[in-house]
């Protein structure tokens, strides 16, 4: 057989496919082979890794004189990727044609489906026509059947078809997702994103990249990667599930404003801000947490989540450990809630770092996807000019929560309710209940009467001003693998786990 110029070594893992290949007349006439009558060849289809986490489908042609062992190497080869049992065969695709530039078809039409196509990967996709048009879809179809669901669209088609499939699971297994105190049925079906939106800050903070093809081939290879995920109540009411971003007062008052201003496209979101920066409203409420104390790192942490993350691994074990301590009792006793009241400009929880190319640490660098915990927020009342030194912190490396006025806890639950909210708006244990503050604001004279702000769900609004939040341990599944340490380009991989290709 003949040997390529370089030795290439690929692991089993990160091989796409392998195909029988009919060399064209200009590679036969060259060197040596030109004499020969009759060449046999195949190609190997395979990862390559580029910079920043960004992936490609690379190939390698091998030939040889002898028909017999060409189809040994393809025989052998095939049945060491049949072995590789994490990989989807059978996909149920979304795609939504309106989400960011109207992109969605065209993209995964001439990026996306070839490279199924290439893996044996077979699909059924729908075109969404309306607004949870993908939501209401997975709870009609057969979704056993399949390997996995794949969307390609925002942050917001990724939230409707996680709020379909989650939704799914529980009506299937009878939890009642009304229920704040339920425990959630593990969703092990898994998502995998293609990003085409505005916003594909999810995508970005569990691949490293916000790359069409880098998320393809991940989903191709069968990557997986465990998901926190939240869930929004009020007053025994389920509102909405959350994975990166639940924020009021600046980030929901952004998003309130800017939902006015669609037509802006992306530019609404810089000129929303801008505005809600200078009118500077804060607001005034009570909050209660639980303190996550089963895991193992904590917000101030110099480490991020990355591929494999340990904290995660030991976080799971500790909750699964105190779960069986406790009887599964979901009665936490009162000392366990603290309670804090102020004036806020903004209450964050996080789920992940929510990491963007703006930002590239995201509102909580060490924020992992998948300890069974959230990063809550809290940012005081304070002067236009500290809380601008705060957010230029998101885009530099200082320590972002480095402020008097700014607080962070890791924590498993929180719950929040303004001043202003009823008296009869009960949460856990009735925490704060007719014990709240005030709406305030700096300069009350050149400003319109607000009396609550919007909680920013992954990007979404939720207007009510009383809510309930729990986070549930890896309740769903991604098609990623979380973002890989920086290495070197090109670096080798250890023969053990190799295959070497001669």
């Amino acid at each position: 057989s003949c040997v390529p110029t370089e030795n290439c070594f690929v692991p089993i893992s990160e091989i796409i496919s392998v195909e029988e290949t009919e060399l064209n007349k200009k590679q036969r006439d060259i060197g040596k082979w030109q004499k020969m009558t009759k060449l046999h060849a195949f190609t190997v289809y395979y990862v390559k890794k580029a910079r920043n986490h960004r992936w490609r489908c690379s190939d390698v042609t091998f030939w040889c004189v002898d028909e017999h062992l060409c189809n040994q190497w393809i025989q052998a080869l095939k049945e060491l990727l049949e072995m590789q049992k994490s990989r989807p065969k059978q996909l149920l695709v979304y795609i939504n044609p309106y989400g960011g530039k109207r992109q969605g078809k065209r993209i995964y039409e001439q990026k996306v489906a070839p490279l199924f196509s290439l893996a044996a990967i077979s699909t059924d996709v729908v075109i969404t026509e309306h607004a949870n048009h993908a939501k209401d879809n997975l709870f009609e179809v057969n979704i056993y059947k399949y390997d996995g669901v794949v969307c390609v669209g925002g942050d917001g088609m990724f939230s409707e078809v996680m709020h379909g499939l989650i939704g799914r699971i529980q009506k299937d297994s009878g939890i009642d997702q009304n229920n704040p105190k339920a425990s959630l049925v593990q969703c092990n079906i898994r998502i995998g994103i293609i990003p085409a939106g505005s916003t594909d800050c999810i995508c970005y903070s569990t691949v490293g990249i916000s790359d069409p093809v880098t998320s393809a081939l991940h989903i191709i290879v069968g990557d997986c990667q465990p998901l926190d995920v939240s869930s929004v109540h009020h007053n025994n009411t389920f509102l909405k599930y959350s994975v990166s971003l639940l924020g009021y007062g600046f980030y929901g008052d952004i998003l309130k404003d800017s939902e006015k201003k669609r037509w802006m496209g992306p530019m609404r979101y810089d000129y929303s801000g801008f505005k809600t920066f200078l009118s500077h409203h804060c607001y005034e409420g009570t909050i209660a947490y639980q303190p996550a104390k089963h895991t193992v790192g904590s917000p101030r942490d110099k480490d991020s989540c990355r591929t494999g993350c340990y904290i995660c691994k030991r976080s799971e074990q500790q909750l699964a450990e105190q779960h069986r301590d406790c009887g599964l009792k979901h009665e936490e006793g009162e000392e366990e809630w603290k309670v804090i009241k102020g004036k806020f400009l903004a209450i964050n929880a996080v789920n992940m770092s929510c990491a963007c190319p703006r930002s590239p640490k995201g509102l909580s660098p060490a924020a992992h996807l998948a300890d069974g915990s959230a990063d809550l927020i809290l940012v005081r009342k304070c002067s236009r000019f500290d809380f601008l030194r705060y957010l230029v912190r998101h885009t530099n490396q200082d320590d972002q929560f480095d402020f008097p006025f700014v607080d962070v806890y890791r924590v498993k639950s929180f719950q929040f309710t303004s001043k202003l909210s009823e008296d009869n708006e009960s949460n856990v244990m009735d925490i704060g209940k007719k014990r709240f503050g005030q709406f305030c604001r700096d300069h009350p004279a050149c400003c319109c009467n607000i009396v609550n702000s919007t909680w920013n769900c992954d990007g979404e609004t939720l207007d009510s001003s009383a809510i309930e939040v729990r986070v549930h341990c890896q309740l769903m599944k991604l098609f990623a693998r979380g973002i890989e340490e920086n290495c070197k380009d090109g670096a080798a991989y250890s023969q053990s786990s190799a295959a070497q290709l001669l």
